[in-house]
């Protein structure tokens, strides 16, 4: 949950041997508080990882760096500046929001989310459905969809919405529905709200072709037009350390950043041709796995769906305390949940 704390076993999937090894201690990239950073690249090694417990199970909840935060924004340092180009154009971007940071791959900010295909699994989201390898994933207990609900004119009570576990910065009651457009609601907390007294419809949102706003193709991997949207995508394949591809107009917006920039080759592509490193190339054999990582809050989760593939030398391990846990919508002491406190994931 947003506001949660969370020690993380680097030695899960193996530990990984610091590539940017000059730094401040127990400081990730950034002095608290301040866009200053922690660390010198004055040497740098490359990746190297020791053999771990285990590797990365499909469904696993795995903490990882960033794809995209190779550049950041200096005035904006949350938000993707792969995205922002891809909107708004570069020099837009750039004096707007600039000037730009740049970080090595273990500097790059953290993310946790739930692994929902590993390397060689296809994956196809049909109907807001998952499945991988044509099964459909797991109904695990914390995964939120968004709900239409229809009321009889009145709001349900804020303190029903609090009790169910509904994020009261996620609520937004609309008279003229009357309702709520987008509440999102695991399987428990459906059945719940149903059973209030007011509440006379649940319906699933699902977003179909065109995406809603602010999904378009310039937003959703490959940020080419596919006819795809977050609730309607793939089937997309996850490359696999020593597969080979036959490269073509079809599949080089999967691979062209794995090529560039995840694998460190200088590609380019000319008049229908590509070439690594000044050779021409038809093929191309991966050097790394890849995963494909989703947020349980379906709908409210810029995930892979957002910026493509999460490569090996990004793994960085597996959550397995919550040692504290916050609502940041509520003050002090009520904010504390107490029941999150300690709690193995």
């Amino acid at each position: 949950m947003t506001g949660d704390y969370l020690f993380v076993s680097k030695v899960a999937y193996g530990p990984k041997m610091p590539q940017t090894p000059v730094s401040v201690p127990f400081i990730h990239n950034v002095f608290p508080g301040t866009i200053k950073k922690s660390y010198s690249t004055i040497l740098q090694f490359d990746h190297k990882r020791i053999a771990g417990f285990r590797n990365v199970r499909r469904d696993d909840y795995v903490v990882f760096c960033f794809p995209h935060g190779d550049t950041v924004l200096t005035k904006a340092p949350v938000e993707d500046y792969y995205t922002h180009v891809r909107m708004n154009g570069r020099d837009y971007t750039v004096n707007t929001f600039g000037p730009l940071i740049s970080r090595p791959t273990d500097k790059k900010d953290h993310y946790v989310k739930r692994c929902v295909a590993i390397a060689g699994d296809t994956l196809e989201i049909r109907d807001g459905q998952l499945f991988v390898n044509g099964t459909p994933q797991t109904k695990y207990p914390g995964i939120q969809n968004s709900w239409e609900v229809v009321t009889n004119g009145s709001a349900i009570n804020p303190v029903h919405l609090r009790d169910i576990g509904i994020n009261s910065s996620e609520v937004w009651y609309d008279p003229t529905l009357p309702g709520y457009h987008q509440l999102p609601l695991t399987s428990e907390m459906l059945s719940k709200v149903e059973a209030l007294g007011n509440v006379v419809s649940v319906t699933p949102n699902v977003d179909v072709y065109p995406p809603d706003y602010p999904d378009s193709y310039k937003m959703l991997f490959p940020f080419v037009e596919k006819g795809w949207t977050k609730d309607n995508y793939g089937p997309i394949w996850i490359p696999c350390k020593g597969a080979t591809v036959e490269l073509d107009a079809d599949n080089i917006d999967f691979y062209r950043r794995i090529i560039d920039v995840y694998e460190d080759n200088d590609f380019e592509e000319q008049e229908g041709k590509y070439f690594i490193n000044g050779e021409e190339i038809t093929t191309y054999t991966f050097k790394q796995d890849y995963y494909f990582m989703m947020g349980d809050n379906r709908h409210n989760s810029l995930d892979s769906r957002y910026w493509g593939f999460v490569p090996e030398d990004h793994i960085v391990g597996r959550p397995a305390v919550i040692w504290f846990s916050k609502d940041i919508n509520k003050s002090f002491p009520k904010n504390i949940r107490w029941k999150r406190i300690f709690k193995f994931i």
